[in-house]
This record gives structure tokens, C-alpha cells and sequence, in this order.
């Protein structure tokens, strides 16, 4: 069984060193002495041959360790796309992130290919990953096709990111500062380096990353043209949210698996977990549910468990301070109002896509996306808003490879959601009502998807 974690990190993964020898683009790369990141504290500037991660794992400008498990094998991603690489990182107290050896948070990573289109496009790490989790998914592809590429660790990582800030939600909100900060940075650097404006400036990510981008267009439409969201995590103050579904999974789940009990079943049905994807509950016990509800739980409501940090991993209900017996609806205002912080409110002020798997086991499809299209709606602005669920589409698509006949990835279908997402932009090219893309009649679903017809 693979282990891509996309809420956990892997705490002793090497370090990166950027800058590194041997890697110059013959022939480019003229205004590289132009590049000041506005605002950041620290930069390094390279010159590459080779933006995209078949050049960047051996020129030591990536971490295969922030990016591994969220694809699925036998992906298919451009190489050879020339132009600067730029790593820094922007004033910040934390020390969790250990890239490039500074030990310093708020590290960012803007790449520039040689042959630009005028557009760039931002993104957050999902999790608690860091600023390199989106090369191989995102990075690469955008950059063949001549959009400016930048990404932020978001400010915190690690499984203990929880320790950053002075109150309950100050670690989540954050991010919210980290992406803004980066968006601006980026169109400067743009500037500088092509001597032109970025003429469209695109947002994008998954998991926190899709949380990111819904939060980026409903607080600062101004700063993008459009968006696209993979199954961004949902935060509402009233609920759905992690903290009302995860306990159930973490009191049921047990029981279901050791005796097949109906009623625990039930109890993770009406939680909001899909009939199907039974199979993968397992892996989501061992390796997401427990942790995600922990620390997440621990960054809003630190009370909970008194002087523990983060709770005990995989108690059983009656367990005191367990995690499987949180009720969050009966928590204090204080913890609502922590929440509230952070909550989307589905007021986007420019177009966006929204794609989300029926067998998301971490972010069950019910909880989380059909949620925020019904959000949307209220918020009168349906109109700005498309949704497409993917047919046995789960969470990271590293599941795919043990489970080929049960899953299919989402990466294909969020390259196509990308393309029709820009051309709603840039050609007023509507796209398709919402709608569900089948798992049927595709030769090789790891690389290609048709979304639905206009």
C-alpha cells in the first residue's frame, strides 16, 4: 500500500539545496539580474535548462519528498522548459520548513520558463506539505505551456504546523496572508524579469491548496482572473467541516472493521463517507483520519485535551481527552469563532472550476464539495461557478496504483478543467453545466479525461 500523505509530511526528509552548479540555460535567462522578490528576506536565482522535476531532481531544485504519492504512476509531463528558478523565503518567526537548509517558514519557489505567454499562475502546498508538493501535478504542465509558476509552503508545515502563531486559527490564517503575499511578489518578479505585466494571473491548487483557491477568489477577486479547485478542504463554521465527520470515522471504523457491525456502518454512511469506498477506509484510518482530526483539532481547540499536544493517536471512545469522543457542535464559542476566522463563504468574484472525486475518503464528497456548490448558489454567484465529480475519483492519485480497476486519477480531468477554465476567461467560452465525468470508455485514464459537453 503506498503511502502518499497528503496531510502529513515525511519529518525526516533531506534537504534541498538550491543554486546548484551545472544547470545554466545556455543562451537565456538576460534579465535575471533584475529579479528582487518584494518583500523576501532571502532569494537564490538559477538559471536552468530544465524548470519541469525531470530537471530539477537532478539539479537539486525540487524535493521529491513534497511532491511523492500525489501522482499516480505512468503520468505523462512535459520536460525541457527552460528559465530561472527563484527560492527565497519572506519574513517569519517558524522554523518548521527544513528546504534548501534554512530552516525558515514562508518559503516560496517562482519559476520563470524563457518562453512566456504573459500569465502566471499561484498555488498553495496542500496538507501540511511544502513549497515544492505541486511540481510534478501542477508546476511541470503550466510551465510547458508558458505560464509563470509560484508556490508557497504556506507558512507552516509539518504535523506539528499547530505550534505557529499566538491564538486558536492563527496557523490556518496564515496561509491565507502566505498565498496573498506570494500573488503580489509574483507579478512584480514578473515584471521585472520580462519587462511586461502579467496580463492574466490564474489560482489554482488541491486539497488545502483548492482551500486556498476558493478563499483567494471570494477575499480578493482582484488579484486573479479565474481559478481552479481540487477538492479544496471546506471550512464552515456551523459545519460540514473535518472536526464533524472525522470523530465518527475514528469511534465507528474500529468496530466496523473488527466485527463488520451494521450499525457502526451506518454511523459512517451518515457521517458522510461514501457507499463504495469501504475498501479505502483502512488506509484512511491508519494514515489520515487520526492524524488529520489530532492536529487540525489542536490548531482550534487546544483545550480539548488539556496539556496533551495533539491528542493520543488512535484512542478508543471513553479514552479521557480521545479525539474520537469530540463533539464539536458542543464545543465553546471560542472554538466556533476560530473556525468562523477561516470559513468560506462561496461570494467568489471570478470564475472557478471545482472538480472532487465520489470516493474521497478524507474529504468525503458530501461534506465537502457538494457543500461549497450549494454555498456558491446562495451567494448568487453560480453563474462564476462550475463542478465536476469525477467517478471514483479518491484523494491523491497515488492510490490509483493499488487500486487500478476500483479508481481513477484526477489529474487529467483537472488538465482539461484548467483549459476550459482559461478559455471561460479569455474567450467568454462557457463551459459545460455541472455535471459528472464517467469512469468509462478512456484507454488510459491516467492521462487523458473529456469533461462534460457544453
Amino acid at each position: 500500500m503506498r503511502s502518499g500523505i497528503v496531510l502529513a509530511v515525511v519529518l525526516a526528509a533531506p534537504l534541498l539545496v538550491a543554486g546548484g552548479t551545472g544547470a545554466t540555460a545556455a543562451g537565456g535567462c538576460d534579465g535575471i539580474g533584475r529579479i528582487a522578490v518584494p518583500g523576501a528576506v532571502q532569494q537564490k536565482k538559477a538559471c536552468l535548462d530544465d524548470l519541469t522535476t525531470a530537471g530539477t531532481t537532478t539539479s537539486g531544485h525540487t524535493n521529491r519528498d513534497d511532491w511523492s504519492g500525489l501522482h499516480a504512476s505512468g503520468t505523462k509531463n512535459p520536460t525541457g522548459v527552460p528559465g530561472v528558478q527563484v527560492d527565497g523565503y519572506f519574513p517569519d518567526e517558524s522554523i518548521s520548513n527544513t528546504n534548501n537548509g534554512w530552516m525558515h517558514d514562508s518559503q516560496f519557489v517562482i519559476r520563470l520558463p524563457e518562453d512566456w505567454n504573459g500569465k502566471v499562475v499561484i498555488t498553495g502546498a496542500p496538507g501540511v506539505r511544502r513549497q515544492y508538493a505541486n511540481d510534478y501535478i501542477i508546476s511541470d504542465w503550466v510551465l510547458a505551456r508558458g505560464y509563470a509558476f509560484a508556490s508557497t509552503d504556506k507558512g507552516n508545515t509539518g504535523v506539528r504546523f499547530y505550534e505557529d502563531g499566538a491564538r486558536p486559527g492563527d496557523a490556518v490564517a496564515e496561509w491565507h496572508h502566505r498565498v496573498t503575499q506570494l500573488t503580489r511578489a509574483t507579478k512584480r518578479v514578473a515584471a521585472q524579469y520580462y519587462g511586461d505585466h502579467p496580463h492574466r494571473t490564474y489560482m489554482t491548487g488541491i486539497s488545502n491548496g483548492g482551500y486556498l483557491t476558493r478563499w483567494a477568489l471570494e477575499n480578493h477577486p482582484g488579484l486573479y482572473d479565474g481559478g481552479v479547485d481540487w477538492e479544496g478542504t471546506l471550512f464552515t463554521e456551523d459545519g460540514p467541516n473535518l472536526f464533524t465527520y472525522l470523530p465518527a470515522a475514528l469511534r465507528n471504523y474500529p468496530a466496523y472493521r473488527a466485527t463488520g457491525d451494521e450499525d457502526a456502518h451506518r454511523a459512517m454512511i451518515d457521517a458522510g463517507f461514501e457507499r463504495g469506498s469501504e475498501f479505502l477506509w483502512d488506509y484512511h484510518y491508519g494514515v489520515y483520519w487520526d492524524l488529520t482530526q489530532r492536529i487540525y483539532r489542536e490548531e482550534f481547540d487546544p483545550d480539548y485535551d488539556g496539556a496533551l499536544s495533539a491528542g493520543i493517536p488512535f484512542c478508543q471512545p471513553g479514552t479521557p481527552n480521545c479525539d474520537a469522543d469530540y463533539d464539536y457542535a458542543s464545543r465553546p464559542e471560542s472554538v466556533h469563532d476560530a473556525v468562523d476566522r477561516v470559513s468560506n463563504t462561496g461570494d467568489i468574484g471570478k470564475p472557478m472550476i471545482t472538480l472532487h472525486g465520489t470516493l474521497d475518503a478524507l474529504l468525503p464528497i458530501r461534506t465537502d464539495s457538494d457543500v461549497y456548490r450549494d454555498m456558491v448558489r446562495r451567494s448568487g454567484e453560480a453563474r462564476q461557478h462550475r463542478y465536476y465529480v469525477v467517478e471514483d475519483g479518491t484523494h491523491v492519485d497515488g492510490l490509483y496504483d493499488d487500486y487500478p480497476d476500483r479508481l481513477r486519477p484526477i489529474l487529467p480531468c483537472y488538465r482539461e478543467a484548467f483549459r476550459a477554465m482559461v478559455s471561460w476567461v479569455e474567450d467568454r467560452d462557457r463551459p459545460a453545466p455541472n455535471g459528472t465525468i464517467p469512469n468509462a470508455g478512456t484507454d488510459d485514464p491516467v492521462n487523458n479525461c473529456a469533461l462534460p459537453s457544453p
